[in-house]
């Protein structure tokens, strides 16, 4: 049987992301303004087709495959990137220092797409915060580093997001609130995991400390929708 997390976005779609998921039974992806990412039972050129008439022209998608694999011509592979997908076997504790995580809502949310605009920690959106346990940690008026999840293909919680503020690196936040994500995921009877772009040797250094293991390399394709 494969692995749950071999198909992470479909599973999730399925599972803890459900109240999220559109599209009929074997292709399923977000609201465009809340992730652009799809799930495929079966990456086919069958379900690539379903998805070419769910989806309006120039829409842009995130595919994720455990193996590398041709995108049908109907689509525009815009970007291909290889990622590592990570979790979480050794906890270990939070510890708290300088100004405490708030929680992240609504009212936050101009303030969160200036800093991952700013530090390109992944796809964001408009309404990324649908799924929820966003926290942040602000000096004086300004948002200076963050962390939240996405995807949830049960038991499994993917900690993302996780971002700081360029001036204000070396304080220790992001592994503050990656910490505190993975103990909310424990504390939920859940597995953390999460995705690292595998030429990013700084945040996975970071994420061994913090007692994550590379499960495997991951295919991410970004495509987009050519017209019919």
């Amino acid at each position: 049987m494969a692995h749950l997390l071999d198909n992470p976005v479909w599973n999730a779609l399925i599972s803890g992301n459900s109240a999220l998921a559109q599209g009929p039974a074997s292709v399923k992806c977000f609201a465009e303004d809340v992730s652009p990412f799809v799930g495929f039972e079966a990456f086919t050129p069958e379900a690539f087709g379903l998805l070419h008439a769910l989806v309006p022209a120039g829409r842009v998608l995130g595919v994720v495959s455990p193996v590398p694999m041709a995108i049908p011509a109907q689509w525009q592979v815009v970007q291909q990137l290889q990622i590592g997908q990570m979790v979480q076997e050794q906890p270990a504790a939070a510890v708290l220092s300088g100004p405490p995580p708030i929680r992240l809502g609504p009212a936050h949310v101009p303030a969160m797409l200036a800093l991952t605009k700013q530090t390109k920690p992944g796809p964001f959106l408009p309404n990324t915060l649908a799924f929820g346990h966003y926290e942040g940690i602000f000096e004086g008026p300004e948002l200076v580093a963050m962390a939240g999840q996405r995807m949830h293909p049960e038991p499994y919680a993917e900690i993302s997001a996780v971002c700081t503020h360029p001036g204000h690196l070396g304080r220790g936040y992001a592994g503050q609130l990656i910490l505190l994500q993975a103990q909310r995921i424990v504390a939920a009877t859940g597995i953390p995991f999460l995705h690292v772009k595998s030429d990013n040797v700084r945040a996975i250094k970071l994420y061994h400390h913090l007692g994550f293991v590379t499960r495997r390399e991951m295919s991410f394709y970004i495509i987009r929708k050519n017209p019919a």
